[in-house]
């Protein structure tokens, strides 16, 4: 991130945290208003793009602490276009979610096989029923 963009987004910052000072408002009140974590609203306040785990999620949570403390997430986010700027350095893609062949073949199996198997089970359950009711004399 060069220098421009980050006083843009040390700006930004300053403005998030005044209007929330100015509003009297603690972070953890905005964390439980907005369901922002307190570290992503400090983040955003101290203009750190890199604490985010997707840019897209920093965009976001930009938007909807802009917008729950009355400002206009859309136009800060629109004026401020070298601060928001969604840069693709390297996207290491190791969240901890298995690849496809992992998780077994996509579409693969039999689908109907497991509601054929709860037919049955059900015509069995009704039909000693049925057995067990004539025997006792109910029907």
């Amino acid at each position: 991130m060069d220098k421009s963009a980050n006083d843009e987004m040390k700006k930004l910052g300053e403005l998030f945290k005044s209007k929330r000072k100015e509003l009297n408002l603690s972070l953890k009140e905005v964390e439980n208003s907005t369901s922002i974590r307190v570290a992503h609203l400090e983040s955003i306040e101290e203009g750190k793009k890199d604490a985010f785990l997707s840019p897209v999620y920093m965009l976001g949570f930009m938007r909807q602490y802009a917008t729950f403390l009355g400002l206009d997430g859309e136009k800060i986010l629109q004026d401020n276009p070298e601060a928001v700027k969604i840069t693709q350095d390297k996207q290491d893609f190791a969240y901890g979610i298995g690849t496809l062949e992992m998780r077994g073949s996509v579409g693969g199996g039999v689908k109907w096989l497991p509601n054929l198997v709860w037919a049955a089970v059900s015509a069995l359950v009704l039909f000693l029923a049925y057995y067990v009711s004539k025997y006792l004399g109910i029907i």
